[in-house]
């Protein structure tokens, strides 16, 4: 038996006794929230006592210092159990290996380690009202001051942030210079009396967004990310990150609108057999296969230190494109009993409802095709009429 055989069998059995089997006839709402957040702070806690969090971070910041293969074994074993993280998804994939990358020492020393022993959750604050996914307009503010800075202003579309303890967050630090110069990325503390959270609910009737004001929310001097107005480098590391964990997940029993879960679904109504059902749910496992595969070469390039670059992108672009395919192929599979409604369907009608937010959220398909086109491709760039203008001259919305 080899090191990863090992590896998954030990994974298996901890999850076999410690997780919950995926029951597809169980109600989930798909947004990590399920279950009490003092449980899932129970079982982070747990998971990384067991060696299984962190798997690829490096061991003196909390990590368990392994590699891709055991990441993507242990993905493989936990998609037939009910793993209760969802608070700690986005600050594990998107500030975590940022910090991990760009942060201080004393940065990856005091929080990396308490993300994975599930004692504090994040969230990332990026997107404004009036900047969505062209980011780089954002107008949330941070004054510098004699012992750090303060931050004013307005973020949304921001998840978990009702939860959350600290936040990545972009505020402009000089508007005097281009829109995409003068940002600073930021640690911000959630708690402070000036951060206030206010839910966003969405079409699926969950509550996973919020929009987040800053009066005068004092920042000390050592909570830069990366550096001083250099916040758009640290937001492309952030993005890229992003972009990853949304596109790159592979396959998981508990996607509503995966192959498995179709599939089951057509042959629920006799419907496997039909020729045009069984082409579509083909084409459904081998895109499905294709992203996981497509997802653990990026795993893997990012574990051994190589650059991915702005093809996160296309992981992301076809992660969500797949989404929309999947939904139309659950409605034809469904037909009218997906209009009715019913308990068992409820996981399929929220995805299918909610679908075409993944079109949307961490950059809009558009922006990704822009971005594949310019940086991967080597497209000529968008005239960007705005690009050497200072931000404080630009005609902005407010």
């Amino acid at each position: 038996m080899t090191s990863i055989d090992e590896f998954r069998a030990r994974a298996r059995a901890w999850l076999e006794q410690n997780a919950k089997p995926f029951d597809e006839a169980a109600g989930h709402d798909g947004e990590g929230t399920s279950v009490p957040l003092e449980e899932s702070k129970r079982f982070q806690k747990a998971l990384w006592e067991a060696g299984f969090a962190g798997i690829t971070w490096p061991k003196e910041y909390g990590g368990q210092g392994l590699g891709a293969e055991e990441l993507i074994a242990f993905n493989q074993e936990a998609a037939d159990f009910e793993l209760p993280t969802g608070p700690f998804v986005i600050g594990l994939g998107m500030p975590g290996p940022t910090i991990l990358e760009l942060g201080t020492e004393e940065q990856k020393r005091r929080h990396l380690p308490p993300m994975l022993r599930g004692e504090e959750i994040w969230c990332q604050l990026f997107s404004e009202p009036s900047a969505g996914s062209d980011v780089a307009s954002l107008q949330t503010t941070a004054t510098r001051t004699e012992t750090g800075w303060v931050v004013n202003g307005q973020k949304v579309w921001t998840s978990g942030a009702q939860y959350s303890d600290f936040g990545a967050i972009l505020a402009r630090t000089d508007p005097t210079v281009p829109k995409h110069k003068g940002i600073t990325m930021f640690i911000v503390d959630m708690r402070h009396p000036g951060v206030t959270v206010r839910p966003l609910v969405v079409a699926t009737g969950h509550a996973p967004f919020n929009e987040v004001f800053f009066d005068n929310v004092e920042v000390p001097a050592d909570a830069v990310i990366g550096e001083v107005d250099k916040g758009w480098d640290a937001a492309v590391v952030m993005l890229r990150n992003e972009r990853v964990a949304i596109g790159a997940g592979g396959r998981a029993r508990t996607n509503a609108l995966g192959y498995d879960s179709l599939l089951e679904a057509a042959r629920t109504r006799g419907l496997e057999s039909e020729p045009a059902i069984r082409r579509r749910l083909a084409l459904l496992y081998a895109r499905e296969s294709a992203l996981t595969a497509y997802g653990r070469v990026l795993h893997e390039e990012t574990t051994a230190g190589i650059q991915i670059g702005a093809r996160g992108s296309a992981a992301k672009l076809a992660g969500a494109e797949l989404a929309l395919w999947a939904a139309d192929l659950a409605q034809d599979i469904l037909g009218s009993d997906l209009a009715l409604g019913s308990a068992d369907l409820d996981r399929v009608v929220a995805a299918v409802v909610g679908a075409p937010g993944g079109a949307v959220a961490g950059g809009t398909n558009e922006i990704q095709r822009n971005i594949i086109g310019e940086r991967v491709l080597g497209l000529p760039k968008d005239p960007g009429v705005d690009r050497n203008t200072p931000f404080n001259q630009l005609k902005l919305s407010r």
